[in-house]
């Protein structure tokens, strides 16, 4: 037995007769979620930088620029740059899909240092994007599922999931596992840290810290996640490209924590 799922059409509604699909949806919730909850930290005595209710909607604006510019541009240089270089106008035609997260990391990294102008500063936002960005990915992932993207390896596990009328065989829902776990448990994670633990105050350590519990989740999850056609296993025993660039991710993880606890410790 699997679970057989009617699908939902990827266009939520129509306004002023333009349609407006789940994806677009869930990009909306992420930066609304996101922005509110900076927001109740930033007015808290917990947050160790202050900004204007101006800042905060320059942060945003940025934010949004470096994670689909970031995440477009990842996707097209980690998953799929040979097609890309054939049709480089396509890079520009986000609305047919293909973001990366790595790449779309990158880009909020990038963004919140030209907003911060400092190392320390730039390191501050960072931890509190790193607090609230799981909620981006669980909304994404959710978005994924109801789009049928990035479904699983097939399965006879009795939680494999058939699409009726759509696939043939039953497959894991592994947009839900992420979501589940690199999103919604992350998000929680991330939440407690930051309330309950020291680490707020050494500039760049919650950062480090999402990074390296996001690598691992990510790579757990790939486990029941199909890789990308275009790309296939990078090797016979079966790693992905979602799986080297987490790998890459944990590490880059662990040395902003070391930095961090040495070098940014607030007294």
């Amino acid at each position: 037995m699997s679970i057989v799922i009617n699908p939902i059409s990827p266009m939520a509604f129509t306004a002023f007769g333009l349609p407006v699909r789940w994806y677009a949806l869930a990009y909306i919730a992420a930066f609304l979620s996101g922005y509110f909850i900076i927001r109740h930290m930033i007015r808290s005595k917990k947050c160790a930088i202050t900004m204007t209710k101006k800042d905060l909607d320059d942060l945003l604006t940025t934010v949004i620029l470096g994670v689909i510019v970031g995440g477009r541009l990842g996707y097209v240089l980690f998953y799929n740059f040979g097609f890309f270089i054939r049709h480089p106008l396509e890079i520009l035609e986000v609305w047919h899909g293909g973001m990366s997260f790595h790449g779309g990391l990158i880009g909020v990294i990038v963004a919140a240092f030209i907003f911060a102008r400092g190392i320390r500063r730039g390191l501050h936002m960072l931890d509190m994007i790193a607090v609230v960005a799981p909620l981006g990915i669980f909304f994404g992932r959710i978005a994924n599922f109801i789009n049928m993207e990035l479904m699983g390896r097939p399965t006879t596990s009795p939680i494999g999931v058939v699409f009726n009328g759509v696939t043939e065989i039953p497959r894991h829902a592994s947009p839900l596992y992420e979501g589940a776990t690199e999103g919604l448990l992350l998000f929680l994670i991330m939440l407690c840290l930051y309330n309950y633990t020291n680490l707020r105050k050494y500039a760049g350590a919650l950062g480090g810290t999402m990074l390296m519990i996001y690598a691992v989740f990510r790579i757990f999850c790939e486990q029941f996640r199909m890789p990308d056609a275009q790309i296939g296993f990078l090797t016979s025993w079966g790693l992905t490209m979602g799986q080297l660039l987490s790998g890459i991710m944990f590490v880059a993880g662990a040395a902003v924590v070391a930095y961090a606890i040495k070098k940014n410790k607030v007294n």
